[in-house]
């Protein structure tokens, strides 16, 4: 328990396991409203959800920093604390979606829980919205299981988005999860792919190379040396009648129409590969696949840091009105979302390439002292940050804990100062990129906070949302 206590920031120490990670949406007033239970009988409407967004493609892992919600932090001290649960209730279905939801109770669940409505923006680049992604593949698939078919007609696909959305809201996810996703009802039609029977699709793919790529991706080699995405993608564009294009070197990226199509017969493809897999081991790799693209990209919003480059232009040692300026705007940062480890690494190098090219070239995160943990969500009122790892995470709700998920905090690795202007050979997959090295065994005995689930170095946090949640 002594562990569990001690949370003030200490170099090296991993006694902060159990952070408390406090977040306020409302004042004190709209808090206290926690304490009388929701009205059991509140049934949604089809006007409370969210209108789907009309274009785009069906790129959930991406959000807009429009729906990331604003965290106070007044200077007062903190009121009571009470743990947020989630409202439930029964939806009011159109009746017109033949679909036995029940059956993908399990998939509905974990969505639900993942995309929760006070966390949803909040997680939503790593968590909620590859799970919602992955739900509607899978809901896709089960739609026509029984059929030749790998695609809803629009006119239907409309009905049963509306009802996937109101099961998750009735379940407690939040009710605008199609906005922060991006995702809208057209992404379970097929789109402008020209094959969406299963008789052609299996006449034209190798079913037995996809299959055996993608039933289970490996979640260390498939970012690095993929063998599923590479699989979807021929596969795909074997389907949507551009293999003669392909294969005369052509390119693509000119032509809008024919990536579009491509995109859309992905999106055919994963609709088989669901129906072939069992919906949790469907679930697992379009996860894992996931996890590959979120890696890749910093999903922060970079102001122009003009006060930063001002104070710290010309520093060569530690400067406090440099570190101010810093510590000022990456606490902008943190009101942002919860990013993993990989993705604290390209936002920390974007970040000192903006400063960098803007004439800032000492190490200033050494001089400051800035980790990359410093990058992601903090917790309210400490001064400690949660980094999920790179592997694909879920929020777990629990009955007396409320929600909990696992974070990757690695005891204060400082952030990577860019060695040069340009990221052309920055690489995660390169074995030099890996993570700095973990604290070993001995460290942690030494920390006198030695457990047998430390031996995995992924402590827990426990998550509690404050406040009342939001309608």
């Amino acid at each position: 328990m002594d562990c569990v206590k001690t949370v003030t920031r200490l170099k090296g120490s991993l006694c902060h396991q159990f952070l408390l990670f406090a977040i306020w949406w409302t004042s004190f007033q709209d808090a206290v409203a926690l304490r009388s239970s929701p009205d059991p009988r509140h049934i949604s409407s089809k006007s409370e959800l969210a209108t789907p967004p009309t274009t785009g493609l069906f790129e959930p892992i991406e959000i807009s920093p429009a729906v990331i919600p604003h965290i106070p932090i007044p200077g007062e001290a903190l009121p009571p604390m009470y743990p947020s649960f989630p409202k439930t209730f029964e939806p009011v279905l159109s009746g017109r979606c033949p679909v036995n939801f029940s059956a993908l109770s399990s998939i509905t669940e974990k969505t639900a829980s993942d995309c929760s409505l006070p966390l949803a923006a909040l997680v939503g680049n790593v968590i909620c919205c590859p799970q919602f992604a992955s739900l509607l593949r899978i809901f896709q698939g089960f739609y026509g299981k029984n059929s030749n078919t790998l695609v809803l007609k629009d006119a239907v696909a409309d009905d049963c988005f509306g009802d996937v959305v109101s099961i998750l809201a009735g379940r407690g996810a939040n009710s605008s999860i199609s906005t922060i996703c991006s995702a809208k009802s057209s992404n379970l039609t097929g789109g402008s792919c020209p094959v969406k029977d299963i008789t052609t699709f299996e006449k034209l793919v190798n079913t037995s190379k996809l299959l055996e790529a993608c039933s289970t991706v490996d979640p260390l080699k498939e970012c690095c040396r993929p063998i599923c995405q590479p699989a979807i993608m021929e596969a795909a564009v074997q389907i949507s009648g551009l293999q003669s294009v392909m294969t005369s070197n052509k390119d693509l990226a000119g032509a809008p129409s024919s990536v579009n199509t491509v995109n859309d017969c992905k999106g055919v493809v994963y609709s088989w590969i669901s129906r072939k897999l069992p919906s949790d081991a469907a679930n697992l790799a379009f996860r894992r696949l996931s996890s590959c693209k979120v890696n890749k990209v910093c999903p922060l919003n970079f102001t122009q840091p003009s006060e930063v480059i001002k104070a710290c232009r010309n520093v060569a040692a530690p400067s406090p009105l440099c570190c101010s300026s810093l510590n000022t705007y990456i606490a902008g940062l943190q009101k942002q979302m919860l990013i993993t480890n990989r993705q604290a690494i390209i936002c920390s190098t974007e970040f000192g390439l903006m400063l960098q090219k803007a004439g800032v070239m000492a190490n200033i995160y050494e001089l400051c002292d800035v980790d990359l943990k410093d990058f992601s969500l903090q917790a309210y009122g400490q001064e400690e940050g949660c980094l999920l790892r790179s592997y694909p995470a879920d929020v777990v709700y629990d009955n007396s804990s409320g929600f909990s998920f696992i974070c990757d905090l690695n005891d204060n690795i400082a952030a990577p100062w860019p060695s040069s202007t340009s990221t052309t050979s920055f690489s995660l997959c390169a074995p030099e990129m890996s993570l700095p090295a973990l604290p070993s065994s001995e460290t942690l005995r030494n920390h006198g906070c030695h457990d047998t689930r430390l031996d995995h170095l992924i402590p827990i946090l426990l998550f509690f949302v404050l406040g009342t949640l939001l309608n």
